[in-house]
Formats: C-alpha cells, sequence, structure tokens
C-alpha cells in the first residue's frame, strides 16, 4: 500500500493514500488487518479524504508504517476476507452536524417575521415540554426546567433573537456533549475489543493461513496444538486432544476432546492436536458480552459520581433564586438571564461518567475488565488486601526444586527410577517429576513390574526384585514400614521450612532419597506486593490451605508478614466479615472456585486471570494473565479518578461562577454567556478522557 505521510506525533501519525484506490469495505480491512499487528493501538480511516490515523505504542513509527505497506492487492482483493469484515457503522460527521444547524438557523432570518416565530417556538417547544415534565414529576430545580425557564421567557417576552440564539447554543451544545460522551463510550468498548489474536483457519483446499481471530465465523475450521488458545465455541471434527477446561468449568484436570466432542472459548489445549468447526464466531459473542457490559456498568456507578449529580442539582435552584434576585435588585432582564443561561448540573453530569469510561478504558488497555466504576473507587479506598496463595501469588504449577540421593546413589539415578513410577499417574506432584526427567534429557524405560497405585499415599512397584515406592512419608514410613533415620532429620525439617512439599523415595528396605517440590512463588507478586505497600496498604493477609511451615515460607517470600495457614474457604469469608466489620474496605484476590464466596464477602472482588469461571464471575473485577503485575496500577488509576472527578468539579464551580458574574455585571450577553458555558463543559469534558497516568 503506497501512502505519504502528513502528520506525526509520538505515538500517532496520520498517513493519506489515493482515495480513488480504496472503497469503504476496503478501508475498513485495512483497519482491522493493522490492528491485529502488535503495537498497533487504533487506526481511524476516512475515505472521503482518504488519510488514515494510526495510533502505537511501545514500537517504533517506521515500524508501525511497515505493517501498512505490506497489505497490498493479495489482501485487498481477497473476496472471502472483504466478505469477513464488518463495515462500520455510517454516522454524520460532527463538522457537518454543527454546520447544518447553523446553516438553518440563519436561513430561518430571511424568513418572514411571523414564519420565523413559529419555526422559533416549534424549535424550543422539545425544551418546553422536558421542563414542563420534569416539573410534573416534582424535578422542580434541574437543567431542564432552568433551560425551559430561560428559553421560555426570552421568547414570550419579545426577545426572540436572543431565544434563537441560546436555542441555537444549546442544541450545539447537546451534540457537542453527545460526541464526546460517545466517543469515550467508544474508546471503551474499543480497547477491551483490541485482541490481537491469530488462529490457524484450514480452507477447503486443505491450505492452512493464518487469521485473526476476529475474522472467524460460523463453519470455519480450526486447527489448535499444544498451548493454542481455543477461540470460539465448536465442535471436533478432526483429531485428538487434552484441554484445559479450567476457565470454563474450574475443572483442575484436562478433558480428552475427540470427533463430535464440544469445545468452548478461552480454554486450552494441553496435550494433542483437533480441528473444529466454529459454532459461535467468538468475535460477536464477545461484542454482545462487552457491550452488555459497558450497559450494565452505568448502573454502578462511582460514589463521586453520584456525589458530583447530587450536588448539581441542588445547585440548580440558587441559580433560580439568583436569577430572581438579580431581575428583582435591577430590573434588567439580560442580567437575569445570563445566570439562567449558566448551571453547574450540565458539566458536572457529564464529566463525572466520563472519567469513569475513561478509567474503564485505562484499565482495558492493561487488560483489566471491569464491572462497574463504582469498583475501581472501592479499590482505591480499600485498605486491606486477601490473598489466595495457590495460583494467586504462586505459579499453581509444581516443579522440583531440589533433588537429595541417599545411600551414595547420584540424583539421575533418584529421578530416573522415580519417573518411570510417577509417569503413570496425573496428579500435579508426578507430572512435576516426569518434566523434570524430561528437562534433564533422563530417558526412564519401563523395566519395572505393574505399578500400584495407593490413593492419596503414593505409588509402588518392583525392579530387579527389589521394592520401588514414592510417596508421603506417611506411606513409606508407617504403611511400607521403611526405617526412619534420625540422621535425615535435618534435611527434611530444612526442605519444609522452605516451604517444599517432600516425596520419599525408597528402594528395598531403605530409604533412597528425598525429592523436593515447590510451587514456586511468581515474580511478579513480589513486585506487586512491595508497591501495594508502597501505595500506603500495609494491611496484607495470604490465607492458604497449606500447613504452617509452607505458608510461612510463602508469606517471607513474598513480602507478606501476616498470613492464615491450613485454612477452609469458610475461613476467608470470616476473615473479611471481620475486617468489614472493624470498618476496614477489603480487596479479596482469589484465582479458584473455593476462591468464589470470599470474593463474593469482599467489598471488591478481584479474580485472576486464568480463575475458574465461577470465580471470574463473581469478582468484580478481572486481572489479565499477567500475574499480578497490573494489580497496582489497577489501584493507582482508581486513586487518581476519584482526585479528577473531584478537580473536575473545583474547575465547574469555578468556571461558572464567573460566568455567572460576568453576566450579572453586564459583561456578558446572555448568547455569550451560554456559548462560553457549552464550550467549557465540552472543554472539561475532553480533559476528562485524558488517559490516567500510572507511572508515578
Amino acid at each position: 500500500m503506497r501512502f505519504k505521510i502528513v502528520h506525526s506525533l509520538p505515538g500517532r501519525v496520520r498517513i493519506r493514500y489515493n482515495r480513488f484506490l480504496l472503497d469503504d469495505r476496503q478501508a475498513a480491512l485495512v483497519k482491522v488487518l493493522s490492528e491485529m499487528q502488535n503495537g498497533i493501538v487504533s487506526v481511524e480511516t476516512n475515505t472521503i479524504s482518504g488519510s488514515i490515523l494510526i495510533y502505537y505504542q511501545d514500537i517504533t513509527q517506521e515500524i508501525a508504517l511497515s505493517y501498512f505497506r505490506a497489505i497490498d492487492y493479495k489482501y485487498l482483493e481477497n473476496q472471502e476476507l472483504l466478505q469477513s469484515v464488518a463495515m462500520p457503522e455510517a454516522r454524520e460527521s460532527l463538522l457537518g452536524i454543527i454546520t447544518t444547524m447553523v446553516a438553518e438557523h440563519y436561513i430561518k432570518k430571511l424568513l418572514p417575521f411571523p414564519i420565523r416565530k413559529v419555526l422559533q417556538f416549534i424549535g424550543i417547544a422539545p425544551r418546553l415540554w422536558q421542563g414542563i415534565k420534569s416539573v410534573t414529576k416534582g424535578r422542580f430545580f434541574c437543567a431542564d426546567t432552568l433551560d425551559a425557564t430561560a428559553l421560555g421567557l426570552s421568547f414570550f417576552l419579545g426577545s426572540t433573537n436572543t431565544a434563537g440564539s441560546v436555542s441555537l447554543l444549546l442544541n450545539i451544545g447537546e451534540v457537542l456533549e453527545d460526541y464526546t460522551k460517545r466517543k469515550s463510550y467508544d474508546n471503551l468498548a474499543l480497547s477491551m475489543l483490541n485482541a490481537e489474536e491469530t488462529v490457524s483457519l484450514l480452507k477447503d483446499n486443505g491450505e492452512e493461513v493464518q487469521v485473526s481471530s476476529r475474522l472467524l465465523k460460523q463453519g470455519d475450521k480450526v486447527i489448535c496444538r499444544v498451548g493454542s488458545v481455543i477461540p470460539a465455541d465448536g465442535t471436533v471434527i478432526n483429531g485428538l486432544a487434552m484441554v484445559n477446561q479450567a476457565s470454563m468449568t474450574g475443572e483442575s484436570l484436562p478433558v480428552q476432546k475427540q470427533k463430535g466432542s464440544g469445545v468452548f472459548a478461552s480454554t486450552i489445549v494441553e496435550e494433542g492436536e483437533i480441528t473444529f468447526s466454529v459454532k459461535n464466531a467468538g468475535g460477536e459473542t464477545r461484542v454482545n458480552k462487552i457491550v452488555a457490559m459497558i450497559d450494565k456498568s452505568q448502573n454502578l456507578k462511582a460514589a463521586s459520581q453520584i456525589t458530583a449529580e447530587r450536588i448539581a442539582d441542588k445547585l440548580v435552584k440558587y441559580n433560580f433564586m439568583l436569577a430572581a434576585a438579580t431581575y428583582l435588585l435591577t430590573r434588567n432582564f439580560q442580567k437575569a438571564m445570563s445566570t439562567l443561561l449558566v448551571d453547574y448540573s450540565c458539566a458536572m453530569k457529564l464529566s463525572a461518567p466520563i472519567c469513569v469510561l475513561s478509567a474503564m478504558r485505562d484499565c482495558a488497555k492493561l487488560g483489566i475488565i471491569v464491572k462497574g466504576g463504582k469498583y475501581i473507587e472501592l479499590l482505591a479506598k480499600a485498605d486491606t488486601f486477601v490473598f489466595d496463595k495457590t495460583g494467586t501469588l504462586t505459579e499453581s504449577a509444581p516443579k522440583v526444586s531440589q533433588i537429595i540421593p541417599l545411600g551414595g546413589r547420584n540424583e539421575n539415578d533418584v529421578l530416573k527410577m522415580a519417573a518411570c513410577l510417577e509417569e503413570h499417574f496425573p496428579h500435579s506432584l508426578a507430572r512435576a517429576v516426569v518434566n523434570e526427567a524430561k528437562q534433564r534429557g533422563i530417558i526412564h524405560e519401563e523395566e519395572h513390574t505393574k505399578v500400584e497405585y495407593v490413593l492419596a499415599h503414593g505409588v509402588a512397584s518392583t525392579l530387579n526384585g527389589k521394592k520401588l515406592r514414592i510417596g508421603s512419608a506417611h506411606f513409606i514410613f508407617d504403611d511400607e514400614k521403611i526405617p526412619h533415620l534420625p540422621e535425615y532429620d535435618p534435611i527434611i525439617e530444612q526442605l519444609a521450612q522452605n516451604g517444599d512439599s517432600i516425596l520419599y523415595f525408597s528402594e528395598g528396605d531403605e530409604l533412597a532419597g528425598l525429592i523436593a517440590i515447590k510451587d514456586f512463588i511468581r515474580q511478579e507478586s513480589v513486585e506487586a506486593i512491595k508497591k501495594l505497600k508502597q501505595l500506603g496498604i500495609n494491611n496484607i493477609v495470604m490465607i492458604t490451605g497449606d500447613g504452617e511451615k509452607t505458608a510461612a515460607a510463602v508469606a517471607k517470600q513474598a513480602g507478606i508478614t501476616q498470613y492464615i495457614s491450613q485454612a477452609l474457604p469458610d475461613t476467608k469469608v470470616e476473615y473479611i466479615r471481620k475486617m468489614r466489620a472493624e470498618g476496614h474496605i477489603v480487596a479479596m484476590v482469589g484465582d479458584g472456585i473455593n476462591d468464589a464466596p470470599a470474593l463474593s464477602e469482599a467489598n471488591v472482588g478481584i479474580a485472576m486471570g486464568k480463575a475458574s469461571q465461577i470465580a471470574g464471575e463473581t469478582a468484580d473485577i478481572m486481572l489479565p494473565d499477567d500475574g499480578l503485575k497490573s494489580l497496582p496500577a489497577l489501584k493507582q488509576i482508581g486513586i487518581k479518578l476519584s482526585e479528577r472527578i473531584k478537580t473536575n468539579n473545583n474547575i465547574i464551580v469555578g468556571v461558572n461562577s464567573a460566568l455567572i458574574a460576568g453576566g450579572l455585571f453586564g459583561v456578558l450577553q446572555p448568547s455569550t454567556a451560554a456559548l462560553l458555558h457549552n464550550t467549557t463543559t465540552v472543554a472539561i469534558s475532553a480533559n476528562a478522557m485524558r488517559k490516567i497516568d500510572t507511572e508515578n
């Protein structure tokens, strides 16, 4: 694709192409293909002017532009790709709307006075009617009654020019406000839909091509291999695989999928390969869910947003009182009108929700899904954070941390025999042993006899006439009667102090080795806890079902001083209730099915990116798959959201008070006051849309 650069700033560049070479659908395809690329935040195309506005981050401008150079006509004339792209909704341009309104206003001035007056009344009638309806509903002091009073008095007292000008300015202000709010709403939806996943699509001729998951439609055949995230709901038509469905069902073990099996979006292929037919196009489903979530989130307003709206309504009555007092003292209708045409309500009621939508957009860009503005604000106020351990602070993928051979054996011999036994069983400790052997390149052929699995205890077999046993201390020492030599106790005690789980391996009648296994802590968890403390959070607690020594070791590594070990799921709920009863605002972070009650009980429930389905549905906030890395940024967004709403409210009161004063002292005419009022309202709302900085 050929183009030229017409304007550029850091993170943003506008290019222009020959507008006769691309139609609307091709331009839409350019947008979709380019937004798939790493580093491209969003793309806006204008087929009338032939320009493309590109927003990018974490890449250079040259890399961003290289994506567009790579889009040639093998893509732009591919009918299959073109038909898969949804045409953008046609919207009249903002400039076009305002130009039309201004033109109509001045054309009316050329008409005879009687006709002009009738048309003017028709123009202000909707606002008059809205004001009457508000009064009949008992809402005497609100923006609708304020506007209706100002327009009605102007019109019926003969100031038709003032009424016409004010009506035009109010209409323009309304259009600008609607545009600003819609832009903020669209930005939020766009940031949530900014998926960059590509999938392997199997064409009818057997060719395999890489396409964006957004382009999938019903009936498409998709190939998923080991490590792939299944991008849509569907039915397996070929292959065999083990699929991790924890995100959907909470099952800890993978489920076998073969021809005829159903698969679900967001589940993961752990072993094997399958080809499935798409049942529900993931993009459409995702759009519907996101739109529904945003709509619902409008009913979950932040407390500061609700406060701003209440203050705005309360201030309206003072406009009426001031207008009445001004007229009684000065008998100057123009000055009284100025106080009616400037109110605090519009800006406050527009600015606060835009602040919240913008904060939700910033969260979405970090991969964080927030189900309502009030949860961002509650998190800002949270003074207590409660963490689950497994899968939240730790990786939930146990690994061998140490092998201690005994009786003159070496590590690899112990590991080889242990892996030979453990490979037959699917539990996490067994997988850790087998994976360690694999990483070391140890081949463990089956030379032993039949393997016997003793549930919740261990594994037994025989090799070269010697009994092999691996399992818990109880299994080895109590059930199998292997001698427990005191000389090994210091080693066992040290491993326990480190938070390791221990597999005991015996050969014949003696202990042959110890295999220490640990669920390693996530490094991002350590950093997140540290940053939360820097933000002033001192009450950080870990609650786990693990034993005292394991809990103590993990808490120490994470930088947490308070922990509760050997806890049942109810223990988390009881602790959260206790803290809330003491007046604390509690945020609970977890990922498992057993965390759902605690997530529900907390002021703010936060689920990890790969949480079980029930935990994700119960939680108020969903983190991305980066562990706790984004949690401190989320806390900062909440703090700065409240600050921004408060700052904007102060500016609104100050600016509009100055405009009212200007009208009282005759400095501003009513129409000028209305113009400045609407302009500042839009400016403050635009300021509310700015990205919240979480770097400091």
